[in-house]
């Protein structure tokens, strides 16, 4: 594909809280970070290390909304959990672990660790992570002043609506985009056209395709139940495989502050070559 090939955004999703339900955006603020809120939240184990939904299923069913500065939690069986930002002044912090990082954390308290052990049958918490705590994104594939949330590596995912189209007329039963919990879905492109971007631009905001991302047992999982299956990564693995990773959209670092919107024109600004894929 030529650079300056376009398309359009045609979804812009937030996941305030790591392995729970996302919010559809009209438009969302883009920081260094991702999209605001994004990620900012996690549960964890009484070791303090992160819990997503690769173990825990049930995170699919908690439906998640930003209400003033309130993050509102509402699980399948239990009252919602209100948890307002004002409250980080008096909050402790403690460490974390998500993958090989470690990082401070402030914990969201009594209530919330109480509503995270009734969901999980287990002792849990949840944590926030403050604006002055810096989680890099990896060097191999980031400039030295990239940061990330509590997402598993990177800012932004971006997935295309063509190559979902394309996995989907390989399956007996075609699966939604919220599968692979992107942040910007675009439209208008050939399929697996994202897979030589180098950058693209989403309306005025400059965004850096850093590498594939590798799919995990995650896009198994029904996205309203919880419930697994083994689709789309048979399916994918028959002809998106790089090694030991099985390939769907593409881990992206912005490049500037900025929106994104539906309706935006997206243009392709640089490509690259690309490895083949496994026979």
């Amino acid at each position: 594909m030529e650079p300056g090939a376009s398309g359009t955004v045609v979804g812009v999703y937030v996941y305030p809280v790591k392995g729970c339900r996302g919010i559809a955006l009209r438009q969302g603020f883009v920081g260094a970070r991702g999209l605001t809120h994004d990620r900012r939240w996690m549960i964890v184990d009484e070791e303090g290390k992160f819990v997503t939904q690769r173990t825990e299923p049930s995170l699919a069913t908690v439906d998640v909304a930003i209400e003033g500065d309130e993050l509102v939690l509402q699980g399948p069986n239990d009252a919602p959990l209100r948890w307002r930002a004002n409250a980080l002044g008096s909050a402790p912090r403690r460490r974390v672990k998500i993958w090989r990082d470690e990082v401070e954390a402030t914990d969201c308290g009594a209530d919330a660790a109480a509503w995270a052990t009734r969901l999980l049958g287990k002792p849990a918490s949840l944590v926030f992570m403050p604006d002055d705590v810096l989680r890099p994104v990896n060097p191999q594939y980031a400039r030295p002043d990239d940061v990330v949330g509590f997402a598993d590596a990177f800012p932004l995912l971006v997935a295309s609506t063509s190559s979902l189209a394309a996995l989907n007329a390989r399956m007996t039963e075609a699966l939604p985009m919220d599968r692979f919990r992107p942040n910007v879905v675009v439209d208008g492109f050939a399929p697996w056209a994202e897979d030589v971007w180098a950058r693209i631009l989403a309306g005025s905001l400059p965004i850096r395709i850093a590498k594939p991302c590798a799919r995990c047992v995650v896009t198994t999982t029904d996205q309203r139940t919880g419930e697994r299956g083994v689709e789309p990564l048979r399916a994918l693995a028959a002809f998106r495989r790089r090694g030991n990773d099985i390939l769907f959209a593409q881990n992206a670092v912005p490049d500037a502050v900025g929106t994104v919107a539906i309706g935006e024109r997206v243009v392709a600004l640089e490509t690259r070559a690309v490895e083949p894929f496994d026979a």
